[in-house]
């Protein structure tokens, strides 16, 4: 007969069966800093939508009639005229008429420049390094800048000023863009920035350096790790308190990997160098920190 089991007394895991604790870390690749682009192709793409405006398609030196006499309209209409000899070319069937302009586009461009700036403002950021208080100074006097000429609606005088120029977009070019530049990036980050990685665990360090390679053992005694100097625009702002990481493998067999744009990287150092000086113990739960 089995013996009697009292409920009031948990049972103890068995410590051959735990597993010590490890610590993932991953560098990414410099999408990671990209999700200011696909995130205003989506609000703008909105907020042109809801704008209430469409452009029509129509040849040049075409006009605008105002309070024209419409047939079967009683009141006055502000109407497009072709030149002569020249048609509106056809719109494809989309609802409606074949005719009817369905391209939703916003009333003023400042939607267009902000989206321009975000995009360019982004890829400079990210291909260029600047370490140090002055990048950021200059770098958030420029977004100031184009958000203030946004919020004033001055960017229509502006670009009309410096040549008529007209930065605009419609809905489905804002989604054009946001849309696949989301996909690339949620792959980035979950799926192809996770291939490779460095593992830290008590008396062990793994490191997988690049795609398809298997994973290294390294000397625990002799590696160590240097955080460099940030980035503040791209690692703060962007990359919400990401870094880089130097590993320096020492001994023998002495070399270098760098670890770059990996999230979170204070809080993962800490959690490094908490188990790297406790003493291996029985027992511990499984972690993985990603």
């Amino acid at each position: 007969m089995n013996p009697a089991v009292n409920p009031n007394v948990k049972s103890v895991p068995d410590a051959a069966a735990a597993v010590d604790q490890e610590i993932y870390i991953y560098g990414h690749s410099p999408l990671l800093y990209w999700w200011p682009v696909w995130l205003t192709g989506f609000l703008f793409a909105a907020l042109t939508y809801m704008d209430g405006h469409v452009m029509a398609v129509v040849p040049q030196g075409t006009v605008v009639e105002r309070n024209q006499a419409v047939p079967g309209e009683d009141k006055p209409r502000d109407v497009l005229v072709a030149p002569a000899g020249q048609k509106v070319p056809p719109a494809p069937p989309v609802t409606g008429s074949p005719d009817e302009p369905h391209l939703r586009v916003a009333a003023t461009n400042g939607y267009g420049v902000v989206f321009a700036f975000t995009i360019l403002l982004v890829a400079f950021s990210t291909s260029f390094t600047f370490r140090g208080l002055a990048s950021l100074v200059v770098l958030i006097g420029l977004v100031a800048v184009v958000l203030a000429l946004y919020v004033l609606g001055w960017w229509d005088p502006v670009l009309r000023y410096v040549g008529g120029l007209d930065v605009r977009m419609n809905a489905g070019g804002y989604l054009a863009v946001a849309v696949p530049l989301f996909v690339m990036w949620l792959f980035a980050l979950f799926i192809y920035d996770h291939q490779t990685y460095l593992v830290f665990a008590r008396g062990q360090i793994r490191l997988r350096a690049a795609i398809g390679d298997g994973e290294t053992a390294l000397d625990v005694s002799k590696v160590t790790l240097e955080k460099k100097r940030n980035d503040f625009f791209r690692h703060w702002l962007l990359g919400f308190g990401s870094g880089d990481i130097r590993v320096k493998t020492g001994g023998t067999d002495d070399r270098e990997y760098e670890m770059e744009n990996v999230l979170f990287v204070e809080s993962k150092l800490k959690a490094v160098q908490d188990l790297i000086k406790e003493r291996e113990t029985t027992g511990p739960t499984p972690v993985a920190a990603s």
